[in-house]
Parts: C-alpha cells; structure tokens; sequence
C-alpha cells in the first residue's frame, strides 16, 4: 500500500515537471514566434534639406518597399505593411511638423497601414535604411511653384534619348477628345502642363521622328481639340494641344500607352456636382510591374468596397496616373486588361469579361428551366376603353422569327377572351401575370378624339386670288406636308411669303399673289387664321362670289378612318361585245376620307382622299368624270388645311335686245346683240381638327342635344 502510494506521488511529481517544462518551451516557442513577426515600433519625423523626412522603425529589416498611393484631397500618403503588425502601442502619432501633421497606424488583418495626414498634397519618395523605412516629402515650396503641372515621372539618368513609335488622336465617348502616344518604354518621363489657353506635353528624353513630326487638325472630330503640333525641343518631343471652349483634362499611362483626355465642362443645373460622370474621391497610383490582384486591392481599400476577384485574374501591369477620380482609375485598370466588372450593394465582383458572359448567360438558362417548372394560374382582366379581342391578339402575337421569337406569356400561358364581358382569362406564372397586367393597363386607356370640321365650297377664281392678297402677308411660321409617296419621308413646306427662291430644295415657297394671286394647292393657316379664313367666306358668300356645297363634321378617334360622301348614284349602260346592254348604278359623289393621327406635341397629322365624281356625256354615253386627290399633312391643332386645283369652266351664252324691234326678222340684229362668256370656278375644301378634350367633348354632346 505505501509503496503503491510512493509510486504514485512519484509519478505525479514527474508529470507535473513534464507539464511545467511543456509549457515553458510553449512560451519560448511564441517568444520566438512574436519576436520573429515584422512589427512597426515607431513613427518619428524630422525636417531636413527644407523638407521632411519621416522615420518608420521596424522591428527587422524590409524585404521590399511597401505598396503607397496618395490622396489629393485631402491630402494623404498611404503604406501598406505586409505581414506587419503594430507594436508601438498607439494608433496616432501627432507630429505637426512642416507639411507633416500626424501619422496614423492602423492594423487590419495580415497588414499594416501607415496614413501620412498633410497639410497639402506633395510628392515623396521611400527607401529603405537598415531596420527603418524612410519617406521623403517634397518640398511644400516647390509643390506650389509647379502648381498646374503634372509630372508622371522623372527618367532614370541610364535611360538613352528613345523614339516616340505613334502619336494618335480620337473622339472617345462624351465627344472627348483623346490624344494617345505609343512610347517606347514605361519608364519615359512625362511633364503636362497649362501654357495660356493650351495644353503642353513633354515626353523628357525621346525623339520625335520625321514621320510624327506634323500639325493635325482635328477640329472635324466635334471634340474640344482643333489643333495637335508635335516638335523636337532638345532632348524632350513636346506636344501642344489647342482646345476652345470651356475644358478640363486628365491623363493617364498603362505600359507603354500615354493617354491625354479633354473634355468639355458642361453645366448642368440639375446636377450637385458639374463635371464629368467620374464622381469618386481623387487619388494618385505610380506603380511598375504590379500585379493586377493587388492594385485591385489597394484601390478597394481606399474605396471602402468589398471586391472579389476571380481566381482568372492574373498578370501585371505599370500604371501611372495623377489626381484622377478612383472609379475612373478602376476603369482605366479593367480596360488594360479586359477585365469587366459587376457591382451589388457595396460589393464588387471583377472577373474576365468571357467569364462575367458565361456566368450571366448560366443564370439566364436556370432562370429560364426554373420558369418552366412553376406552377401557372389563371387571372381575369376586366376591359373598360380596349376590345377583349384586339388586346387577346396583342398577347399572342409573337415578335420575331424562330428561335429569336418573342412572346408576351411564357411557353405554358394562354389567354382566352371573352366579348360579351369584355373580359380577358389569362394563364401563367404568377411573374408574367404581374407583366401582362401592367402592359394591359398602359393599353386600356381611353382613345383621343378629333373633331374634324369640312367647308366644301364651289369660289371663282377671284375669290382665291383675293384671299391670298389678305392672308399672305399673315402667314408667318411655315407648315409641314408629308409625302405619302417618298420613302425617304422628305417633308416639304408649304407656306405663304414673297415670291423668290427656297432657302432648301425641299422648301417650296408659294407667292402671295402680287402677279398671279394666291391660287390654291395646297395652303395651311394657323388656328389664329382659321377665324378669319371662315369670315372671309361668309362675306364672299354674301357677295355671290362662292357657294357652299356642304360644310359637315364628324367626330372620330385617334388614326381612326371618318368618312363624308355627299353625291348619287347614276346608271351608266355599257354594251358588250355579243350586243348586250348591262346598266349599273355608279357613284358620283364627293368624297372626303380623313385619317387623323394626334402627335406627342399636340399636332395632328392627317391623310386625306379626296375625290369629286361628276356625270358626263361622252359619245352619246354616260360616264363618270372623275377629280381625286390624296396626301398627308401636318397641320396644328385648330388649324386649317385647304386643299384646292380642281377647276370647272362654264361657258354663258346670252342676248340682250330692244323689246318688239329685237324680235323683227333680219332687221331685228340691228337691235340685239349675242355675248359670250366663260365663267372658272374652283372647288376648295377646308378642314379644320380639333383634339377634343373632356371639356370640349361634354360641351359638344350638350350643343348636340
């Protein structure tokens, strides 16, 4: 027993000693591990050659310089750490030293971010010394000396004087005009600047060959840009762009590609913020050979968005720019490297645009085979102004041919509708029942209605003539006629002015009647006119000058057909070739047939056919003389067309003698005379729409009663 129990406190004392001593090389071991992680101990600064430089303790020495961008405004410099840590034991370094006014350190994940707060923004440089990170600001001097130049980078004193390969310019979307460059490395140094109301760009130390070295005129683009010179000035080409108007530019380098965008500025008085579509925060990237993923995630954590990127997306690329908006940067990146992108929320999916394809045309398919399998109900639509039968054929009819063909319902739907009810029992999905009812409601609306008065008179030809003397002058905005017969839908106008040449060759000009009078074709009024177009022939009509033939009105819908006929019917007897005679009652009518169509502004457009048929006697036979006329015009709303040109000649025989003595044979010519006359008259139709409003159709149903 005592042996036992010895046996058992030795034991126990010797895994107590094991546990102690595993647990101390435990504690060794993450020592070690903690001493090993790259840690930032320190943030310092101090002023030196005018400038300041800041000091970045580490605790060992960097492999790489960290990956920056800056930040214009507010003025920022940003370092990412990589595998680093924060073990200084504070986020916020108040340093409010020259252009320097704090620093921030903050740990997010496998990284580190070192946040440069200035007082302006500046250019800098970084290298390493021993344990320590050294970043160089420019001098906040020099930065206001250059203000309004961009420098992208200054060659390496190694790099040889290299030709320029292309100079290029295009309209880009927004009439942009864009100067592109091909140059012959990505290590060319770029200088932009403003020089009066130009443009200069400098590329330090290249050579412009013969080839390149011209003036473009490039004012036929309809971009801001009229003028592009390209010259040699030393060790430098130097490009002077001569925009007009109000602009503003950006640019930007990818590989050995240099791009200069002009833009105009246009106000907008809708929009908070003028400029162009770019509205992200401006940032500044000066990155070579980086890889694509991670330049995607520097800008998506300067973004505050979430981005993915596919696991297709690979390759590098050298890329410079200088104050631009951060989605146009994004932009710029995708458009390098064909790549697209799709956004939900705060999240941003960028994968190849192949990919993006394929995976939205995968949703579609399933979206579709799901379709197939739901479940249809039927719905009943109730009509009040459309026919159940015309919307039924609507539904059913599909756009298209074969596999591209387009139907309203899906595959499984159907509609029956029901006319006595004026009802309509569709079956479907529930999504497509949704759809159909929005598209019927747009649909059942109530139909416009036209008024359309007619003035059918029988004028001399004084009559028009007069008229045209006292309205010609009035006439002061031109009409439009549309041709039924032109394909090219050339429109011609018609209007009254002084007699001379069109200003087109699709505008004709009819005179006012100085030398031949205002003879009608075809002439329009405008509804202020149209009153006195009507007093005119009232008074005419009182002096004898014109008659009336008939002067009817009908109401019709919108692009509805109406019809006025006013005539009889005559037999005309026509003999066959075996001798017999067949006798058929023939119209002989005036007709007016008017199809109105109401435009967006109100206007109304009508197709007119009109046709005036009148017995004749034609070698001992009776016929039918017939006058037609058809076309298409355009007239405003209370307006009035006239349509003319269908003439009759009337020949008066008369004798005028002395009572008794007229009468005496042969002498009775000394007496009397014989006079002979012909009489022209015209047929002038007026017509005059009116788009009816609910007012204006309750007042005609009153003075109808």
């Amino acid at each position: 027993m005592t042996n036992k129990h010895t046996t058992g406190n030795s034991q126990g004392r010797t895994m107590s000693r094991t546990g102690k001593l595993t647990f101390m090389v435990s504690a060794l071991l993450m020592a070690g591990l903690a001493q090993a992680q790259l840690a930032i101990q320190s943030v310092t600064a101090a002023t030196q050659g005018g400038g300041e430089v800041i000091r970045i303790q580490m605790s060992e020495p960097l492999k790489q310089l960290p990956v920056g961008f800056a930040i214009q405004s507010p003025a920022r410099i940003a370092l990412d750490f990589a595998g680093a840590t924060n073990a200084s034991g504070k986020n916020l370094f108040p340093i409010n030293q020259g252009n320097l006014r704090s620093a921030n350190v903050v740990e997010a994940g496998d990284r580190t971010r070192v946040v440069l707060n200035l007082n302006q923004s500046v250019g800098y440089e970084t290298r390493l010394d021993g344990n320590a990170l050294l970043v160089t600001l420019q001098q906040a001097a020099v930065a206001k000396s250059t203000a309004g130049e961009t420098v992208f980078a200054a060659p390496s004193e190694a790099i040889d004087v290299s030709p320029l390969s292309d100079i290029d310019f295009r309209r880009g979307t927004e009439n942009t005009g864009r100067v592109v460059v091909n140059l012959a490395n990505s290590q060319t140094g770029v200088d932009i600047r403003r020089q009066g109301r130009n443009l200069v760009v400098e590329f330090l130390k290249t050579s412009l060959p013969e080839g390149l070295r011209r003036r473009l005129d490039v004012a036929d683009f309809g971009t801001p840009v009229r003028m592009v010179t390209a010259t040699q000035a030393g060790d430098r080409v130097r490009l002077l762009i001569e925009p007009t108007g109000n602009w503003e530019h950006s640019a930007y380098q990818s590989d050995n590609q240099f791009v200069l965008e002009v833009r105009e500025i246009k106000t907008d008085p809708n929009k908070l913020t003028q400029g162009p579509n770019y509205s992200g925060e401006k940032l500044s990237l000066n990155f070579q050979n980086i890889e694509v993923r991670s330049l995607l995630q520097v800008i998506a954590d300067f973004t505050n968005f979430n981005i993915i990127t596919s696991d297709t997306v690979t390759g590098n690329v050298t890329l410079r720019l200088k104050d631009v908006p951060w989605d146009q940067a994004l932009d710029i990146v995708l458009q390098a490297k064909g790549l697209g992108m799709r956004k939900t929320g705060n999240v941003i999916w960028i994968a190849p645009q192949a990919e993006i394809l394929a995976k939205e045309k995968a949703e579609l398919e399933s979206r579709q085979q799901i379709r197939a399998l739901e479940p249809v109900r039927t719905q009943s639509f109730r009509l009040n102004f459309a026919k159940a039968d015309d919307v039924s054929k609507q539904l059913t009819t599909a756009v298209g041919s074969g596999e591209s063909a387009v139907r309203l319902l899906s595959k499984q739907g159907s509609v029956f509708a029901e006319p006595r009810t004026n009802q309509l029992f569709v079956t479907d999905i529930s999504s497509k029942l949704d759809e159909i009812g929005e598209l019927i409601k747009k649909l059942d609306v109530p139909v416009r209605q036209v008024l359309i008065e007619a003035r059918i008179v029988e004028a001399t030809d004084d009559f028009n003539r007069s008229l045209g003397v006292r309205l010609g002058g009035r006439m002061s905005q031109p009409v439009t006629l549309i041709s039924n017969n032109n394909k090219d839908k050339v429109q011609t106008t018609f209007g009254f002015g002084s007699l001379g040449a069109a200003s087109s060759s699709n505008v004709t000009t009819i005179p006012s009647s100085s030398t031949s009078g205002g003879t009608f074709a075809l002439s329009l009024f405008s509804p202020n006119l149209s009153r006195l177009v009507n007093l005119e022939i009232d008074a005419n009509e009182s002096d004898g000058r014109l008659k009336t033939i008939a002067s009817p009105r009908v109401l019709t819908a919108d692009q509805g057909k109406a019809r006025i006929e006013d005539g009889r019917r005559i037999p005309v007897t026509t003999t066959q070739q075996n001798g017999t005679a067949n006798t058929n009652f023939e119209s002989a009518s005036l007709v007016l047939d008017v199809t109105p169509q109401i435009t967006p502004e109100g206007d109304v457009i009508m197709k007119l056919d009109i046709r005036n048929d009148s017995p004749i006697v034609f070698n001992n036979t009776t016929a039918i003389q017939t006058k037609n006329v058809q076309t298409q015009v355009l007239v405003e709303n209370g307006g009035t067309v006239v349509i003319g040109g269908i003439y009759s000649l009337e020949e008066l025989d008369g004798t005028s003698k002395v009572p008794g003595l007229g009468d005496v044979p042969v002498l009775g010519n000394l007496f009397k005379s014989r006079t002979r006359s012909l009489r022209k008259s015209e047929l002038l139709v007026f017509i005059t729409p009116r788009v009816l409003n609910e007012e204006a159709r309750s007042a005609l149903s009153v003075s109808t009663r």
